[in-house]
């Protein structure tokens, strides 16, 4: 039996809003240790890995391990008619015998006036299950979410791919076209009233790495998740760039980087 209860409905409809542009079937898997799903888009360009932790729900019940497949753009068509307050509850029964084939999502409204339900069948995917090694970063940058948002969105008006470089004086982004070229530098800053509104770099040594803006532009979908966003990035690796999801999880997005001579994506080494 598979029972799980969130008071923050909101929360799962905007972290479905933040991964089904890059990916369109996974599995979300169920287990003593959350709620998580892990795939790649369909060029093998970017991963997307999403955990959900128990102690962030309101009652999390999973008597065994289940995976279950989902078609993305159907799961937020259903989420859809769950108002922002509405408490949202997850169900499937595992009869051992049985493959679970359908899932069942329950809308609460705040007041208990209202609830709706809905069945979605689920679907049979082969999913590559990639293990991501544990990798120590040249350089870690963390920024405010909206910030990096109006960075990557401002740059894709100019060029398709951005170069993100980080020494002593920042973080830079910048870009080329066919009308010219542009570059955004981000200082480190603490002193802020707010710590979200804060820029930190940890850098051990400087890095520059070419992105495609088009994937970046997809991962700040996430932006409504977290106030700051951290990038990670090692010198020919994938850059991770992660938006925490409150106190109960995360989700992060693995993109390689371009090689500059051809300009063709190359598949990420995870």
């Amino acid at each position: 039996m598979l029972e799980l209860r969130l008071v923050q409905g909101s929360l799962l409809k905007k972290v479905l809003e933040s991964i089904k542009e890059l990916v369109n079937d996974a599995n979300f898997d169920c287990s003593s240790t959350g709620f998580s799903l892990q795939a790649m888009d369909s060029s093998h360009v970017a991963l997307v890995s999403l955990l959900l932790k128990p102690e962030g729900f309101e009652h999390y019940r999973c008597d065994r391990n289940l995976s279950m497949g989902m078609n993305l753009n159907n799961m937020a068509k259903i989420l859809k008619f769950a108002g922002n307050d509405d408490i949202i509850t997850i169900k499937a029964d595992d009869g051992s015998d049985t493959d679970t084939d359908t899932v069942t999502f329950m809308f609460e409204s705040p007041k208990q006036d209202k609830i709706s339900d809905f069945t979605m069948k689920l679907m049979d995917i082969d999913g590559e299950h990639l293990g991501i090694p544990e990798a120590e970063y040249h350089a870690i940058v963390r920024m405010p979410s909206a910030e990096f948002a109006r960075v990557c969105k401002d740059l894709s008006t100019i060029g398709d791919t951005v170069v993100i470089t980080v020494s002593k004086e920042g973080v830079k982004f910048s870009t080329k076209g066919d009308i010219g070229s542009a570059n955004i530098v981000c200082r480190g800053n603490t002193n802020v009233d707010k710590p979200e509104e804060a820029t930190v770099i940890e850098m051990n040594e400087p890095v520059a790495l070419r992105f495609g803006l088009r994937y970046m532009n997809s991962f700040t979908k996430a932006t409504p998740l977290s106030s700051s966003v951290t990038i990670s990035l090692s010198n020919e690796m994938p850059v991770v760039v992660e938006y925490k999801i409150a106190e109960m999880g995360y989700v992060r997005f693995y993109l390689a980087p371009k090689i500059e001579e051809d300009e063709e994506e190359t598949k990420p080494q995870v």
